[in-house]
């Protein structure tokens, strides 16, 4: 499959000695999201080097890079992959090892989020949301109370398509800690699902479905991204949101196995994820920098950093999602939950 569309070429540098001009290749997602990310940070690239980044769509995700890969016909340096794809990724063999001697900004990225294959980037986050006019001044915390319709009576929806956060949402609001979610018990989390599916309203499958049930006001409860809530709202919807027990996903970087230009993907990758223009990301996108070190520099003001989810005070009330887990499970998982919500 061919990977398709380059948005922009630009010539840029990376603060490394003089040489020869080379070209790298970042493969994302396309749309607003790559856009932002050039704004933000590509069209920052210092001009003491010579670099040519030219932008590409991945499509398919892990799926073009697997065609690619397996064709011998890689032509993209740095891709992005959704988290749960990272580490599937590495067990299919189709990315190198990163070195990090050539990444030192990769020290701001948490430690569980630095591995030997890819690097945490940007991320996402699932919390809980309500109709501030339906719950008043005793809306629900939880995802407990979100699964607890006698306390909290009204509509919910939820994402239908994986059940990649709902097993977590499940299994949280059963009272199991954060820190003992993974390995998941999905005994456990199915059966807490099949005894509330009645009280789903909605199984939305899309961002723009699930920010439309809360434009619309059509459900008094939900599940959703952070960025599609916030959206919302910015629309006037009466709703507001927790962090609290978010379940977030994390965005990697990696290299594709024989990248034309590998070590140029390592300079490519540490400039990425440089704190002063992560700092930039949330003015284009409403995707937080993994980058701890853009928030504990004061290049985002406090008053700001409380409402981007990866900053470190709300890294901390969230669970970050276990990818390693998700790669192994994947399958088993979505077919189960499939059978359990039909």
């Amino acid at each position: 499959m061919k990977i398709r569309a380059v948005l922009t070429m630009t010539t840029c540098a990376l603060a490394i000695p003089a040489m020869a001009e080379e070209t790298v290749s970042y493969a994302s997602y396309g749309g607003a999201y790559q856009e932002g990310v050039r704004k933000a940070i590509l069209d920052h690239l210092p001009a003491d080097h010579g670099m040519t980044v030219v932008d590409y769509v991945l499509a398919g995700g892990i799926r073009d890079l697997r065609t690619k890969v397996k064709a011998n016909a890689v032509d993209i340096d740095v891709a992005e992959l959704y988290g749960g794809l990272c580490d599937m990724a590495v067990q299919e063999d189709l990315i190198e090892p990163l070195d990090y001697s050539l990444i030192p900004n990769a020290a701001g990225i948490p430690e569980h989020l630095r591995k030997e294959h890819w690097v945490g980037f940007t991320a996402y986050t699932t919390v809980l949301a309500w109709n501030t006019d339906v719950y008043g001044d005793n809306p629900p915390q939880s995802w407990a109370d979100f699964f607890d319709v006698e306390k909290f009576p009204g509509t919910r929806a939820t994402g239908f398509s994986t059940p990649q956060t709902n097993l977590e949402m499940a299994l949280l609001a059963d009272g199991v800690p954060k820190d003992e979610i993974y390995p998941i018990d999905m005994d456990r989390a199915f059966a807490k699902w099949a005894e509330f599916k009645p009280n789903i309203t909605v199984g939305w499958m899309t961002g723009a479905q699930a920010t439309q049930l809360a434009t619309s006001q059509e459900v008094d409860m939900l599940a959703l991204w952070a960025a599609r809530i916030e959206a919302a709202i910015e629309e006037g919807a009466p709703y507001a949101y927790t962090l609290n027990d978010a379940v977030m996903d994390v965005e990697c970087l990696v290299v594709p196995k024989n990248s034309p230009n590998r070590e140029g993907a390592m300079r490519l990758i540490n400039h990425l994820l440089d704190p002063k223009y992560q700092a930039n990301l949330p003015d284009y996108i409403p995707y937080g920098p993994m980058n701890q070190d853009a928030f504990k520099s004061g290049l985002i003001p406090p008053e700001k950093a409380e409402r981007i989810v990866t900053s470190t005070e709300n890294l901390a009330k969230q669970l970050i999602t276990d990818m390693g887990w998700w790669a192994q499970h994947t399958t088993e998982a979505q077919a189960r939950w499939d059978s359990t919500m039909q």
